[in-house]
């Protein structure tokens, strides 16, 4: 049973299931932004635990909790009041909603990309004996954003998909509205409930600035001293006005955690950037007429050689070279014609630049990993090199100039070209995934649908 403060927050929140989404929309303080959040989500929250306690410990070798102490004992202590009042706010809704949860434990839960993808690889070797391992989270999602000459109206365009394993990427069907009492209003996907900023990172802001990013492909710097991502960004996207202040706030505090190469556009300016960030190495380039695409290839030459290993990107057998080349085949192809639409469709293209034509692989932009037997793989620090691996696009997301002056953006829960997933029948054609049964969920068709 709710008090009648706690009845007065929710009552100023909302909640609405569409197209496999949960569409929320929160505002007010920080902590009534959280407790909003985690009572409207906890039963999408409490199953996300379950299943990630199982994988973890199935991928890892190291229980969920494990990583958890470690999120605490490096994290808690660096976190501004504000995010933490608002952490708190969301283990309080969980908690008033039945499933009791603290403020360590939401925020281990938002520093789980963090550390198992970039603090893990680093130190594994320390407990494991043995030389460093690959960065976990690497070659995810394409993207796309483009202005001027190359859209029909002169004005930007932005567009993203997130690549991940399938049990993981089943959660990314929150879309979430905050209205916070100080700063930018913002639209963004959510990797899940209760996510402080997005992880998937897609935002459109009432600044006028719109942001996505993909990851890094083989990035392996981290220090433990600084900032993680996931507060620096969210901090970058509530307060900052310019593309070069968005910047300088995503900076400060650099720890090298979730590495990214950011794609901004400004509709105020008609500018856009792509802005690669590395631990030691950062690369800002602007433009008002073209565009920039993301595919997780690494394009300063000092992050890409000095920061990261190989990352495929001249090779057209792995994904992101196959992926580098074909954006550039598209956007000149549709260069003067990228309006929302046609984003769209280049989010969902298939075809297959290594073997010259329609195959929906590990290697197309909307990515098909678990239709991949992988025949061309040779690299064996490859992100799933693996035969039939259940992983690849798990969304779709737009924004138009409309849709920037609006507040509002596209989505597409499931594939960026619609094809579904059904769990059993694809455990029944490749059983050696029926080790995870009941933890993989089916992920059918869905259209494309307006948050307005």
């Amino acid at each position: 049973m709710l008090t009648q403060e706690q009845q007065t927050m929710v009552d100023h929140a909302q909640l609405q299931k569409i197209n496999g989404w949960n569409h929320i929309k929160v505002k007010g303080t920080p902590y009534e932004c959280g407790f909003q959040e985690g009572y409207l989500l906890a039963d999408q929250w409490a199953d996300a635990q379950r299943v990630f306690a199982y994988m973890t410990y199935e991928t890892y070798g190291k229980e969920y909790s494990w990583f958890a102490e470690q999120s605490i004992r490096l994290h808690k202590d660096v976190i501004p009041e504000r995010y933490m009042q608002e952490l708190q706010g969301m283990a309080d809704g969980l908690t008033a909603a039945g499933v009791e949860a603290s403020v360590d434990d939401v925020i281990a839960w938002n520093d789980y990309m963090e550390m198992t993808g970039y603090w893990w690889p680093v130190n594994a070797p320390k407990i494991m004996n043995r030389p460093q391992m690959k960065t976990h989270r690497k070659e995810h999602c394409s993207a796309i954003c483009a202005t001027g000459d190359a859209t029909p109206d002169g004005k930007p365009v932005i567009a993203h998909q997130s690549f991940d394993e399938f049990w993981s990427g089943q959660y990314f069907n929150v879309c979430k509205h905050v209205k916070p009492d100080e700063g930018y209003d913002f639209v963004m996907q959510a990797s899940g409930p209760c996510m402080l900023a997005s992880m998937t990172d897609f935002y459109v802001i009432s600044s006028g600035l719109s942001v996505t990013e993909t990851t890094l492909a083989g990035f392996d710097k981290y220090s433990e001293e600084g900032m993680p991502e996931w507060v620096r960004i969210r901090d970058a996207v509530q307060f900052a006005s310019t593309i070069d202040e968005f910047v300088e706030r995503l900076n400060k505090g650099n720890n090298g955690g979730y590495a990214n190469a950011w794609l901004i556009a400004d509709k105020n300016t008609g500018e856009i950037a792509r802005y690669e960030q590395g631990l030691e190495y950062q690369a800002l380039e602007k433009k008002t007429n073209g565009a920039f695409f993301g595919c997780n290839a690494v394009f300063d030459p000092r992050i890409r050689n000095l920061e990261c290993k190989d990352n495929g990107f001249n090779d057209p057998r792995q994904q992101t070279g196959a992926r580098r080349q074909r954006w550039m085949e598209l956007i000149d192809k549709y260069y003067g014609s990228i309006d929302v639409e046609r984003a769209k469709l280049m989010l969902a293209d298939t075809f297959d630049v290594y073997l010259g034509y329609n195959n929906p692989s590990s290697r197309c932009i909307c990515a098909h990993y678990d239709q991949d037997p992988q025949y061309y793989a040779d690299d064996p620090d490859a992100v799933w090199n693996i035969p039939f691996y259940p992983a690849g696009s798990c969304d779709a997301k737009a924004a138009g100039p409309d849709d920037m002056e609006h507040m509002r953006m596209w989505g597409r829960y499931g594939r960026a070209d619609g094809v579904e997933f059904n769990a059993k029948e694809f455990m029944e054609q490749h059983p050696l995934w029926k080790w995870m049964d009941g933890y993989l969920y089916d992920r059918p068709t869905q259209p494309w649908t307006l948050f307005d």
